[in-house]
């Protein structure tokens, strides 16, 4: 595993851009909780955000240490299917016709700070998903070759000696 203090600056930010995303994920779901009377299926619904959430810090980690897996499982996982989510249900009420001038006109104080939230984490998640591949952030996740006089550096590899197909 590399030394996380190698990676490049646009890797160690893209980390950073994911604890933040992860960060706003949990104030979102506060806010929702706190706002909000609905109490039918809140433990099954923060239990799951709970495994996101922790898993997703877990692949940042990850990632931050040049797992290939790990950039490729953020970039599909949260940058893809979780922004996805982020953005479905807003895009979708505004082609409905409705109206961003009355959704503020009508908003309470904790529906603004929940927009301003979600605003933060689908910018968390844009930039930390572009951060990731950059072309220094390309070259932090290349495969490292293996130490001289390590076993793996004298062995002949696997295809040696074998005829092109």
């Amino acid at each position: 595993m590399r030394n996380f203090r190698e990676a490049p600056a646009t890797v160690r930010v893209a980390f950073v851009s994911w604890l933040a995303a992860v960060g706003a994920g949990v104030l979102e779901t506060l806010l929702v909780v706190i706002g909000s009377d609905v109490r039918a299926g809140l433990v099954t619904g923060l239990a799951i955000r709970a495994v996101v959430f922790v898993t997703a810090v877990v692949v940042a980690w990850q990632m931050l240490a040049g797992r290939r897996w790990a950039r490729l499982a953020l970039a599909a996982g949260l940058g893809v299917v979780g922004l996805s989510s982020l953005v479905a249900d807003p895009v979708t009420w505004l082609a409905e016709g409705n109206s961003v001038a009355t959704l503020l006109a009508d908003s309470t104080a904790v529906d603004l700070l929940f927009g301003a939230v979600r605003s933060i984490h689908i910018v968390a998640v844009l930039s930390a998903t572009a951060l990731m591949f950059t072309p220094p952030s390309n070259a932090w996740f290349r495969p490292v070759p293996p130490p001289p006089g390590s076993w793996s550096a004298i062995r002949p590899p696997a295809t040696a000696g074998r005829r092109p197909e």
